[in-house]
């Protein structure tokens, strides 16, 4: 089965996905209304996604007017950044704790030696442990609950990339056409970590943990509960399949749909700085870490924080 978003080009037998011209997708969900912030200045850094917030300092001690309005910009633009931000690792962990429960990643202690049991996760990438987080993803889809939200801050950086991309699934959502959104509103699909995280772990430590974190199965449009908002579900690094349908139109529609979430229009790009933050909600976008700094170094403290069973339409 074939798929097409309209466009000013007539689209091709090679290329079903042409679209030229403008490509614009609105910010908010239907109802929902932007109003302005005034407990610090935001200043956009893309139409639908991206924003950066100056005059906080993200510390425990914030109160709580100034954190329920970067829940609200949160939720407008789904990745905020910060500048600036001379914290110290416990003011990153009290800093996050005020959204919700720290997540701990299972995995880490396979692939970040020596970050076994913490919620701060040093993620140091060199000439000895190269970056690898350049693929497309949600984090963490292959659990039950998947990751509300992720804090990231810069404590070394390369001289020149090492930037990281947000793609708006919101947005990817609304710019598909009306037929394929009501074909995809109501299936799931297969998540699973074996093909990602599993590649780098022992053959033993896979087998250990297999029983406690089976495939999933989340829907491929998720609702957002505090706005309504759709957004695509389905992601390169841990969506194996579609359910419900033939292996030929499973294939069909994840190319579609991660092509789509591609697009230059619907991404946001971060150049860090050390001492930036980035704070992103996972259920509403998805990153790309670019891996273009090797051999130099480049050194990230990442914390997650717990979220809940995602929602379908039905």
């Amino acid at each position: 089965m074939t798929y097409a978003l309209p466009s000013t080009a007539a689209p091709t037998a090679t290329d079903p996905l042409a679209c030229f011209g403008p490509i614009v997708a609105p910010r908010l969900a239907p109802g929902v209304d932007s109003a302005p912030y005034g407990r610090f200045t935001l200043t956009p850094h893309a139409p639908t996604i991206g924003a950066e917030i100056s005059g906080v300092r993200l510390s425990g001690d914030l109160p709580d007017e100034v954190l329920s309005e970067l829940r609200r910009a949160l939720l407008e633009w789904k990745v905020l950044f910060f500048r600036d931000q001379d914290i110290t690792r416990a003011e990153h962990r009290e800093f996050a704790q005020r959204w919700g429960e720290l997540e701990q990643h299972p995995f880490f202690e396979y692939t970040q030696p020596g970050q076994s049991d913490v919620d701060v996760a040093t993620l140091a990438k060199d000439a000895t442990a190269v970056g690898a987080e350049n693929i497309w993803h949600n984090d963490v889809t292959w659990h039950e609950h998947p990751s509300f939200a992720a804090v990231l801050r810069a404590v070394e950086i390369p001289a020149v990339g090492g930037d990281t991309l947000w793609a708006d699934a919101g947005a990817a959502y609304d710019l598909l056409p009306a037929d394929l959104r009501e074909r995809i509103d109501g299936l799931e699909a297969e998540h699973d970590w074996v093909k990602s995280f599993g590649s780098g772990m022992p053959a033993d430590a896979v087998e250990m943990l297999r029983p406690q974190f089976p495939p999933v199965r989340h829907p491929v449009v998720r609702v957002i509960p505090e706005t309504g908002r759709r957004v695509l579900f389905v992601n390169v690094a841990f969506t194996q399949r579609i359910l419900g349908v033939t292996e030929e139109e499973s294939n069909a529609l994840l190319r579609l749909l991660y092509r789509h979430m591609m697009r230059a229009e619907l991404q946001v790009r971060l150049r860090w700085q050390k001492d930036t933050i980035a704070m992103w909600d996972n259920r509403t976008c998805q990153h790309y870490a670019s891996s273009d700094y090797f051999p130099a170094r480049r050194v990230m403290d990442r914390i997650s924080i717990v979220g809940d069973a995602p929602i379908g339409v039905n």
